[in-house]
C-alpha cells in the first residue's frame, strides 16, 4: 500500500470515525494548518532578509492595495466556513460536513476556503511588502496544496460521498470559478 493510500485510508476513518473522535481531532488539524501558513509566511520574510530583496512597495501603497485583497480573502473563508457549520460540519478533513456542500461559493468552486486563503496569502505578501512571500512561497503553498487535495483529499471524498462528487468535480473547477462570457450576435 502506497503513502497517498495509507493518508487516504486516515483521512477516511477520521472523517466517517465517531463524532467524539472527530471534535478531538478538529482543533489539532485546524492548528496544523494555520502553523503551515505561518511557517510560509515566516520562510518568505527570512528569504526577504537573507537575498535583501527590496520591499515590494512603498510603505504608502501597500495598505491602500493590500487591504481589499485581504478584505476578499477572509470574507471568501469566512463565507465558505458558514456553510460548512450551517449543516453540522467543519473546514478541517478530519471532521467535515456530513453531506457534499454545493451551494454558496462551492457552487462556483471545490475549495474555496483554500482560494480565500491564497488571496489573504498574496494580500499578507503586499501588506508586508515581502517580494518572495507574492511571488514565491504562495505560489509553492498553492503547488503543494494542489497536491495534497488530488493525491488524498479528493480521493477520500469520492470513497466517502460516491458519484455525487464525482459529478460535482467535473461541474465545479477546483480553485478558479469559471467565467461565463456571454456574446450577442452582432449581426442579425
Amino acid at each position: 500500500m502506497s503513502l497517498h493510500e495509507r493518508l487516504i485510508g486516515i483521512f477516511y476513518r477520521a472523517a466517517t470515525g465517531s463524532r467524539k473522535m472527530r471534535n478531538l481531532l478538529t482543533p489539532a488539524g485546524a492548528l496544523f494548518f494555520f502553523a503551515l501558513i505561518a511557517l510560509f509566511i515566516f520562510a518568505a520574510l527570512q528569504v526577504d532578509k537573507c537575498l535583501e530583496f527590496p520591499e515590494l512597495l512603498p510603505t504608502s501603497l501597500n495598505v491602500i492595495v493590500s487591504v481589499p485583497i485581504l478584505v476578499l480573502g477572509l470574507s471568501l473563508m469566512i463565507w465558505s466556513i458558514l456553510q460548512f457549520i450551517r449543516v453540522k460540519g467543519t473546514p478541517v478533513p478530519f471532521n467535515p460536513p456530513p453531506k457534499l456542500v454545493t451551494t454558496g461559493p462551492y457552487a462556483y468552486v471545490r475549495n474555496p476556503m483554500l482560494t480565500g486563503v491564497f488571496v489573504l496569502l498574496f494580500g499578507l505578501g503586499v501588506l508586508l511588502r515581502s517580494i518572495s512571500l507574492v511571488s514565491i512561497c504562495t505560489p509553492v503553498f498553492i503547488l503543494f496544496n494542489v497536491w495534497e487535495l488530488k493525491a488524498v483529499e479528493e480521493r477520500e471524498l469520492e470513497k466517502r460521498l460516491g458519484k455525487d462528487y464525482v459529478e460535482y468535480k467535473k461541474r465545479v473547477p477546483m480553485f478558479v470559478p469559471r467565467l461565463k462570457v456571454r456574446t450577442r450576435k452582432l449581426i442579425e
